[in-house]
């Protein structure tokens, strides 16, 4: 049971303006700020919530990416999984176990600040797994690899993975207009048709969606996991992000597996960024982004009583960036990852500066290792290093993975 205050801070949340002050943790529980350990900010960090990855593969994070050949595009998605499953990046990948992958990219999430995210696999597959990892993976969720004849056939169907989210109150997840081929470009069509367009609905990537697909996203309120390094690795084109915001769409962001997105979410927070100015030639607002990652990615998740701000009663997932620009938004839309100082789930600090070590009385407990980051001594759950030399001894060589930012000790 944690109970701490984070004090002269820059407090950062959905719904209100930012401003100095302080934000108590009582157990698992955002409360008011109080005295029983306080740690001082000094007015130079920024507070956040904790950040939401609504669209990861989490078997699939290994370097280097996979992708067409030069000069060549895909149609859809099969032919990138044939040529996947005949790479060198394959082939090392399958030398790591199931949980050893799992674990390496729940690092890859919590490296960049990261404590929720969907694994796109069904629960049959990931179910005893996801509980073991430092970070939140959802367990919660109806899911559909896709609604083409040659989709996966992942869970019970989509008409059965879409009522069990309705009665529960999950999210329906699924690739949707992954591609141009003429089954992909009726996706959203074919799930009106089936009844199950609704606001229970994450669509994923959406690279083919019409004008009038979005008109009807949005009358449904349904979601989009904006996947924009993937998208545009595979198909040199990405969904049309600037009308699906003018309609109203809640859109979130997504890292895709690093197999063909970005290697960490904040690095797919400066592609997309990058990207929106190439498109359009204006800006896309920090606050927006900062939207996108927090508040409407519980949103999607149908979690957002629990997450996505610093609102008292809620969940603490807490992120503090040390601040290099003077605007809270824009400093979280340029964060990299050695810029994290301390992040928590639910309270329970997952990783940061020793200097926040007496938030467990002043010694490291069991189950925490060290590292060091851009030249910082830092605490983090597990033993991370340890599975990094693991993971290398396997595969028979110095093996770099650029979402783990340290270089592991014997």
């Amino acid at each position: 049971m944690f109970n701490y205050s984070l004090k002269n801070g820059i407090v950062v949340t959905s719904g209100g303006s930012p401003k100095a002050g302080s934000l108590g943790v009582s157990g698992e529980r955002i409360a008011p700020a109080h005295k029983a350990l306080t740690v001082d900010l000094g007015m130079k960090s920024f507070v956040y919530p904790a950040l939401i990855n609504t669209h990861d593969h989490l078997q699939g994070n290994y370097l280097p990416r996979v992708g067409p050949k030069p000069g060549t595009f895909y149609l859809t998605w099969y032919p990138w999984d044939n040529d996947l499953k005949a790479s060198d990046t394959f082939t090392e990948r399958s030398r790591l176990s199931k949980e050893e992958l799992y674990t390496l990219s729940a690092y890859k999430n919590l490296f960049s600040g990261v404590t929720t995210v969907n694994d796109h696999f069904p629960q049959a597959l990931n179910k005893t797994i996801l509980p073991t990892l430092p970070i939140r993976a959802i367990l919660d969720y109806g899911l559909a690899h896709e609604v083409s004849s040659y989709d996966l056939k992942w869970g019970d169907g989509v008409e059965v993975e879409h009522q069990r989210a309705v009665k529960n109150g999950w999210p329906f997840i699924t690739h949707l207009a992954e591609g141009f081929d003429e089954e992909s470009m009726d996706g959203v069509k074919i799930l009106e048709q089936m009844g199950i367009l609704d606001n229970h609905c994450l669509l994923v990537h959406g690279v083919a969606f019409s004008d009038e697909d979005i008109r009807r996203i949005a009358r449904a309120g349904a979601s989009v996991s904006w996947c924009a390094a993937s998208n545009m690795f595979m198909f040199n084109v990405t969904c049309k992000i600037r009308k699906l915001l003018q309609a109203g769409v809640n859109i979130t962001i997504g890292t895709d597996s690093a197999a063909t997105g970005s290697y960490n979410f904040f690095e797919e927070i400066h592609y997309a960024r990058d990207l929106y100015r190439k498109l359009y030639g204006e800006d896309l607002p920090a606050q927006t982004i900062f939207e996108m990652v927090t508040r409407n990615a519980a949103k999607a998740f149908w979690m957002q009583d629990q997450l996505g701000t610093l609102e008292q009663g809620k969940l603490a997932d807490i992120l503090v960036l040390r601040g290099h620009v003077d605007d809270p938004y824009e400093n979280l839309a340029s964060a990299a990852m050695e810029d994290i100082e301390l992040l928590t789930l639910a309270g329970k600090p997952l990783y940061g500066e020793l200097r926040f070590i007496d938030l467990f009385g002043g010694e490291l407990p069991q189950g925490y290792s060290r590292i060091t980051v851009a030249n910082r001594p830092m605490f983090v759950i597990g033993d991370p290093g340890m599975l990094y030399l693991e993971a290398r001894k396997k595969i028979g060589f110095k093996k770099i993975l650029d979402f783990l930012p340290f270089e592991p000790t014997v």
